[in-house]
């Protein structure tokens, strides 16, 4: 095969298989994903107005405030957000980052996979030292059983050789407050079971701030969407929001988003 055989192969390779993109400014985008060890720039970073999220009062200002000491380079915790599904724990997330940017801060969200957590340690070494606070969003985690990734997560967050820098937090969401799974055939082990009961709630305890979401009763299902549809100019009718919630047997900050952009889609306007 001929040298110029060679290198019509190789080029064709290449279409093929395109080299990566080269990774994002770190100080150019509101948002990013970490992707193939890269950051990668948001196509389109629009949260909610932290005005908009009712119910979880509480939870909005302790994490408000901490992201706030992150941007001003202040200390900062981790953060676990934990509890029901589509109670508002992502959502409040974004909203904060997208607040403080309003107010000129320098903060930035990644997103990480949480099947990419042995990725981090990659992406710490990327952001340190730039000029921005991040905060490193892994979303819906849960471990089964005694998952390594449990194990990796912990020695990051109780600080090692790749501890995370002073400019970046992470912030994990999940369904349950311990994180892990916890197996009843422990109970058999010949280990003792309470050993593997602490070893695992241990991951929990690394979290210096840790947010408890809950179940919405009818008012605050209802609050949530008069809110929505004020600051959206839709028409708010109580008794179709809660035939909305019953329909799904539901009732979240998601359903009531969910209701209210079926009420904007039946109005013809964009949200």
């Amino acid at each position: 095969m001929t040298d110029d055989s060679l290198a019509r192969i190789a080029a064709a390779l290449e279409r093929l298989a395109p080299p990566p993109a080269a990774p994002a400014d770190p100080l150019a985008h509101p948002a990013y994903g970490w992707r193939d060890g890269a950051l990668v720039a948001a196509r389109q970073f629009a949260p909610l107005p932290l005005a908009l999220l009712t119910g979880i009062d509480a939870q909005k200002q302790a994490l408000r405030d901490n992201a706030a000491r992150l941007a001003a380079g202040h200390a900062a915790h981790d953060v676990l957000l934990w509890g029901a599904r589509g109670t508002g724990k992502s959502a409040l997330v974004k909203s904060v980052v997208g607040d403080l940017q309003a107010e000129g801060r320098a903060i930035a969200l990644v997103e990480v996979p949480g099947d990419r957590l042995d990725t981090l340690p990659a992406l710490f070494d990327a952001v340190a030292g730039v000029a921005r606070a991040f905060i490193l969003f892994v979303d819906d985690i849960a471990f089964e059983g005694g998952a390594d990734g449990a194990r990796a997560l912990r020695s990051l967050l109780e600080g090692g050789t790749e501890a995370r820098p002073a400019n970046a937090r992470l912030h994990v969401t999940s369904n349950r407050r311990h994180i892990v799974a916890r197996d009843m055939a422990e109970q058999d082990s010949a280990i003792n079971p309470r050993d593997v009961a602490d070893d695992r709630l241990a991951l929990a305890d690394r979290f210096g701030l840790s947010l408890g979401f809950h179940n919405v009763d009818q008012a605050g299902y209802l609050a949530m969407i008069e809110g929505y549809c004020a600051a959206n100019r839709l028409p708010f009718d109580a008794a179709d929001a809660v035939r909305w919630a019953t329909q799904r047997g539901s009732r979240s900050g998601r359903v009531a988003w969910q209701y209210v952009t079926e009420l904007a889609g039946r109005a013809g306007k964009s949200l």
